[in-house]
């Protein structure tokens, strides 16, 4: 069969025009997909410099009639945001590192390393992708409420309050996650054996060769489980609500809530603090997502 470049230049001319009109509805779908993903973000940032008058008249225009940019200051002035957006910052930093150390090296392990009980130890993971987060909440909690030895408890976890209130609690349970796990397999699986082979005839060990040649090569699983793992513990809501009691530990989402009061919602001062809180996602993505989307594409999520 002839390819294209071996075609008389008419019949390529007619296979180009026959391409086009596919590709100009594709990227118009795209574009279309794009903006309805878009507009809500775009709608909490206008609403954030509206003033309260606006946004309850009945017939406000899309656009704010007076730009209010004096709504973030004030929204930072209703409540210790500061303290809020640092805890959040710790929190999700400390859940990132340990998760991406953590499950890396389980994950190369399972990967590289043959000992018995492997698969099976494999297949408990893939099972714990199966149990839906909220499910896990009440056994969590009853965990750091009755930690033997913390918060005045005696050996049995009776007498005082365990983990509650504390760094531990807002950290530990988050520290490794099963998906993390399992996409590092995935990509350890697929580096060739020479790597390995060469590194054990220059003398490396086990652990330097996990770190220092084979973890290098999967820069993709690095930068997915990094970002996923930012996401999701900047965003968390309910376990920070459940585990913490002082505005010292609170943690941003949390926070947004003193803006929901029993006369109504201060609209202007939610959507200010929430964009505020998205800004910190949306430029990690943007840096980062080139590894991003190569992660997923090699793992296929399978």
């Amino acid at each position: 069969m002839a390819t294209t470049e071996t075609r008389p230049a008419p019949v390529r001319a007619a296979v180009r025009t026959r391409v086009r009109p596919g590709r100009i509805g594709l990227y118009v779908t795209l574009s279309v997909v794009s903006l309805l993903m878009v507009t809500p973000f775009l709608w909490m940032i206008v609403t954030s410099l509206k003033t309260p008058q606006e946004i309850a008249a009945l017939h406000a225009g899309l656009l704010p009639a007076h730009w209010d940019f004096g709504n973030y200051v004030e929204a930072f002035r209703a409540a210790p945001f500061a303290t809020y957006a640092r805890n959040s910052f710790v929190i999700a930093l400390s859940h990132t590192v340990l998760n991406v150390v953590f499950a890396s090296m389980a994950g190369y392990a399972l990967a590289r390393i043959r000992f018995r009980g492997s698969e099976f130890l494999f297949y408990c993971f893939v099972a714990a992708l199966m149990i839906p987060t909220y499910t896990k909440v009440l056994p969590e909690f009853l965990i750091v409420r009755f930690m033997p030895l913390a918060g005045g408890n005696d050996l049995f976890g009776q007498g005082g309050s365990g983990w509650l209130d504390t760094w531990w609690a807002l950290i530990v349970p988050g520290a490794i996650t099963p998906f993390a796990v399992f996409l590092f397999r995935q990509f350890y699986l697929d580096l060739p054996v020479e790597l390995e082979e060469a590194a054990r005839l220059d003398g490396l060990g086990e652990f330097r060769i996990y770190a220092r040649i084979m973890t290098p090569q999967v820069k993709p699983a690095l930068t997915t489980v990094a970002l996923l793992t930012f996401e999701s513990s900047w965003n968390n809501f309910l376990w920070p609500l459940l585990v913490t009691r002082t505005d010292s530990l609170r943690v941003i989402q949390v926070g947004l809530s003193v803006f929901k009061t029993e006369n109504g919602t201060l609209w202007h001062f939610l959507m200010a603090g929430t964009t505020l809180a998205t800004l910190p996602m949306v430029l990690l993505f943007l840096l980062g997502q080139r590894y991003f989307v190569q992660g997923f594409a090699h793992t296929g999520l399978k």
